[in-house]
């Protein structure tokens, strides 16, 4: 799955992308805000994930910005089916920070899951010391539904955080011009 806006191109990642993706995302930082993700973060770490069997339902994808004069791996993107449905989950590497990034994949991510994968129903969830994760799932649309701890592996404990849902229902049609 491939996805593209006016800034970015998502795509899955390839086990050629293994050193790059260490670097993108080896700060700790980002990783200390992702429930999955160990720390240190290294090169096998990203060849174990970038190896992980394809999910069409559950894409995994890599977020690259368009940049002078070659794409670079700025983040990652994708959705992961748990007990509860589908999660929305992300992550941006310091220097893409606060440039709108997350939103504009988020929302191809989002019309993706609505148009092609055909879901209904969305949640995610950010730890209460990031903030800046809880605004931009706002601008996607997400409404808080409460707290929720959950375990981060980077800080090798149980973490508090903040779960959202969204709705994906098609807006009703509007009838045709007579």
């Amino acid at each position: 799955m491939f996805a593209r806006t006016p800034r970015l191109t998502l795509r899955p990642g390839w086990p050629e992308d293994a050193p790059t993706l260490a670097a993108a995302i080896a700060h700790e930082p980002v990783v200390a805000m992702l429930a999955r993700a160990p720390w240190p973060y290294t090169v096998d770490d990203a060849t174990a994930f970038l190896t992980l069997p394809p999910d069409h339902h559950s894409p995994r994808l890599l977020i690259l910005a368009r940049e002078e004069t070659r794409p670079r791996i700025i983040g990652g993107i994708g959705l992961t089916r748990d007990d509860s449905g589908y999660e929305l989950g992300y992550w941006l590497t310091p220097d893409a920070w606060g440039r709108g990034y997350a939103t504009e994949a988020g929302r191809a991510v989002l019309d993706t899951a609505r148009h092609a994968l055909g879901l209904r129903h969305l949640h995610a969830l950010h730890f209460e010391d990031n903030p800046a994760s809880g605004r931009v799932l706002r601008k996607l649309g997400f409404f808080e539904t409460g707290a929720e701890t959950r375990a981060c592996r980077a800080r090798g404990k149980d973490v508090a955080g903040l779960r959202y849902s969204l709705d994906l229902a098609p807006a009703q049609a509007l009838p045709l011009a007579a």
